[in-house]
C-alpha cells in the first residue's frame, strides 16, 4: 500500500476552490476564565515598615533558636540555613493600620473589577505577616494556595535579583494534565505553565487566593524579607447573625 503523504500548510491552502465553500481562514479569539495579577511599586513604606518588622522578626528569631541549635548539634553547625521566619499576626498594630487599610479597600475593589456583586459580602482581612529567609540561604515556599481566602498579596521590605522571588502557576488542573510542550520559556504566552515576578522593595503585589504559588530557594546572599496578607469575603448576614443583630424567626 502507498504511504499517504501528509498536507502541509501550502497544500491546505490550496483547497478552497471556485465558488466551494471553505472553512473560515481566520477566527475569533475571544478569552475566558482568565487569573490576573495586580502589581505596583512603591517604596516609601518600606522603612517605616522594616523597623516596625524588626522586632517581629528578632521574636520569630528566638522562638526558633531552640530548634536551630538541637539541629545543628546533630548535623552540624549549619546556621539557620532553610528557615523561614514567620511573625506572629500584625493585625490591629498601629504601625501597620495603613497598610491593613489599604489591602482590605483594594481586595474589596479588585474582587469589584473581577465582577462579584458585594453588595451582601464585606471583606475582611483575615491574615497578615511578616516573614524573613534564612541568612545562610535555602529559605523557600513549596507550591501552595490559600485557603478560604478571596485576595492575597505580598509589599517587600528586602529584597533585589540576588534573592529569592515569587513564582506563580497556571490554576487549571486540567491544563496541566495535557501540557505540551512550549515553543519559547523565555516568553510567557498560552502555553506558559509559571510566571514569576522580579522582588524588589516597594513592590507590591495582588492575587486572587486559588492562584498556585511558591517562592524559590533563596541562596543566602542578600536579605529577604516581605509582608503577605490574606482576605476574605464574609456574608453580612454570617456577621449580623454573630453579632446577635438579627431578627429570630
Amino acid at each position: 500500500m502507498k504511504k499517504k503523504k501528509l498536507k502541509t500548510k501550502k497544500d491546505f491552502g490550496k483547497i478552497s476552490g471556485g465558488t466551494t465553500p471553505v472553512f473560515p481562514g481566520q477566527l475569533t479569539r475571544e478569552d475566558h476564565f482568565k487569573t490576573p495579577v495586580w502589581f505596583a511599586d512603591e517604596p516609601s513604606f518600606v522603612g517605616k515598615l522594616n523597623k516596625a518588622s524588626d522586632p517581629y522578626i528578632a521574636q520569630s528569631k528566638k522562638n526558633l533558636k531552640a530548634d536551630i541549635t538541637k539541629r545543628n548539634k546533630k548535623f552540624g553547625n549549619i546556621g539557620d540555613m532553610g528557615h523561614v521566619f514567620h511573625s506572629s499576626s500584625l493585625i490591629g498594630d498601629p504601625s501597620f493600620l495603613q497598610l491593613q487599610d489599604y489591602t482590605i479597600a483594594t481586595a474589596h475593589n479588585l474582587l469589584d473589577e473581577l465582577g462579584f456583586d458585594l453588595t451582601n459580602y464585606q471583606v475582611f482581612l483575615t491574615e497578615l505577616w511578616v516573614q524573613e529567609f534564612a541568612q545562610k540561604g535555602g529559605g523557600h515556599h513549596t507550591l501552595h494556595t490559600h485557603w478560604n481566602g478571596h485576595i492575597s498579596g505580598f509589599y517587600f521590605l528586602k529584597a533585589s535579583e540576588k534573592t529569592s522571588q515569587p513564582i506563580f502557576e497556571d490554576p487549571r488542573a486540567g491544563n496541566l494534565m495535557n501540557h505540551l510542550p512550549q515553543k519559547d520559556l523565555t516568553k510567557v504566552t498560552y502555553a506558559s505553565g509559571q510566571v514569576n515576578y522580579p522582588a524588589k522593595p516597594g513592590r507590591i503585589i495582588f492575587f486572587p487566593s486559588y492562584l498556585p504559588h511558591q517562592y524559590v530557594v533563596d541562596v543566602g546572599v542578600e536579605p529577604f524579607r516581605f509582608i503577605h496578607w490574606n482576605c476574605q469575603a464574609v456574608l453580612k448576614s454570617a456577621i449580623q447573625y454573630y453579632n446577635g443583630k438579627t431578627k429570630k424567626v
